[in-house]
């Protein structure tokens, strides 16, 4: 049994440590997600309307500096960046018990937010440094397994709190939160340093440097491979909304089917996300990967778009099966973005980078909600087959923009280390 959970977490000692850093951190994550909602409206005292327009300005307000903050850790180190902003975002939960009212609701959130996006572009320039060429998908495989596990405990837990409906328990979810992602932050903090190139000059002047020659914002390629990764990314809208939504309005299937088909879907996502990456190195495996999810995307508008007139068991099981392959979609979409991500950055400046792949994964799929909803809902079977063409225009023109990637980095003379 200990074998196999090992095997689970991953195949090497460094591996295994991110491994539990991940199910950790996911933990306190998933704890306040499924909370949040309640807390947000019993405690805080605010409506749906209100947290929705708090997490859109907050949203806004990230992307607009992820890329300096991605700067934060060419500068200082990704694991030192890393880690101050794990334990700023642990203390910030606890803030949570003293905001009340909307103003400070949306400070906080902007703040929180701002926190997250430099401690993500941190993690993961960590990542891609600390792994050999080789291994830096399949590493990532390991890691969004473990994250899967520890949302599904956090879920659990938060659930208890929930089942109760005690002020008091609720008031106690920022709190576990920020236990959980302190003693994620002690455990980041004790994770080997990587050697990593820093800047020499003043941050000030690091931070003014969007438009040198060797800035990610030049290179246009790889800006517009984020963006339309982001794109085929618009899986998670599918999975979190669009089919749950289609389900409930558009078919005669039960509602309970919607807990089973995310039980699915963490389920795949923990045990099939490693073989998905197996053998993603280079930028061609990366694309191929691509391709790959979005086959699986254009299956699952196809048989989800027919259940608007099956009927019964036939419907149950057809929702489930679009809900299993957007799921492939997702495993194969996202190994392929790791490859890309890790390939087509400039390793010294992995943490800018990261930046510019949260810029343009934001603009990618910003939009999607909005639109895909409406599609399905509105349109139906037309409005299926105009998601299924987006996704066919992005996976065409992702392959030029990352070839275009590649070649500003040849043009620089920047080569990754193996």
């Amino acid at each position: 049994m200990t074998g196999r959970l090992l095997r689970l977490l991953g195949p090497t000692p460094l591996v295994r440590r991110l491994s539990e850093q991940s199910i950790l951190s996911a933990f306190g994550d998933g704890v306040f997600l499924t909370g949040s909602a309640v807390f947000f409206t019993q405690i805080v005292g605010l409506s749906a309307a209100q947290v929705g327009l708090g997490l859109t300005i907050a949203g806004v307000a990230t992307f607009l500096v992820a890329v300096p903050l991605g700067k934060l850790s060419d500068r200082y180190g990704a694991k030192r960046v890393w880690v101050v902003s794990s334990a700023l975002e642990a203390l910030l939960y606890v803030a949570w018990l003293a905001v009340g009212g909307m103003l400070t609701f949306v400070a906080m959130l902007i703040v929180l937010e701002v926190v997250i996006s430099s401690s993500r572009s941190a993690r993961n320039a960590y990542r891609f440094d600390i792994f050999p060429r080789e291994e830096r998908v399949s590493s990532n495989a390991y890691f969004r397994a473990a994250r899967n596990v520890g949302y599904t405990l956090g879920a659990l837990l938060a659930g208890v709190a929930l089942a109760f409906d005690n002020d008091a328990l609720i008031r106690l979810v920022p709190v576990v939160t920020a236990v959980l992602l302190l003693l994620n932050a002690l455990l980041i903090s004790r994770l080997p340093t990587v050697a990593h190139h820093v800047e020499e000059q003043p941050l000030a002047e690091a931070l003014e440097e969007a438009g040198s020659r060797r800035s990610a914002l030049r290179n246009r390629g790889y800006l517009a491979t984020a963006i339309l990764g982001g794109v085929l990314g618009t899986h998670q809208v599918l999975l979190n909304v669009v089919i749950p939504l289609w389900l409930v309005d558009e078919t005669d299937a039960p509602r309970v089917l919607i807990a089973w088909l995310f039980g699915t879907n963490t389920l795949m996502a923990v045990f099939l996300q490693v073989a998905a990456a197996r053998g993603i190195v280079t930028v061609a495996d990366s694309l191929r990967a691509q391709r790959r999810g979005a086959y699986f995307f254009l299956l699952s508008c196809g048989i989800v778009a027919v259940t608007h007139d099956t009927v019964g068991w036939v419907t149950i099981a057809l929702v489930w099966i679009g809900h299993v392959t957007v799921t492939g979609a997702e495993l194969f979409q996202s190994a392929g973005e790791w490859g890309l991500q890790a390939e087509l950055s400039d390793p010294d400046r992995r943490g800018e980078y990261q930046g510019v792949s949260q810029l343009g994964y934001t603009v990618g799929t910003v939009w999607a909600p909005a639109a895909y909803t409406f599609l399905a809902m509105e349109w139906g079977t037309e409005g299926w087959i105009v998601i299924a063409a987006i996704i066919v225009l992005a996976t065409v023109l992702i392959h030029p923009a990352a070839r275009a990637a590649e070649r500003h980095l040849e043009r620089e003379g920047i080569t990754q280390p193996a």
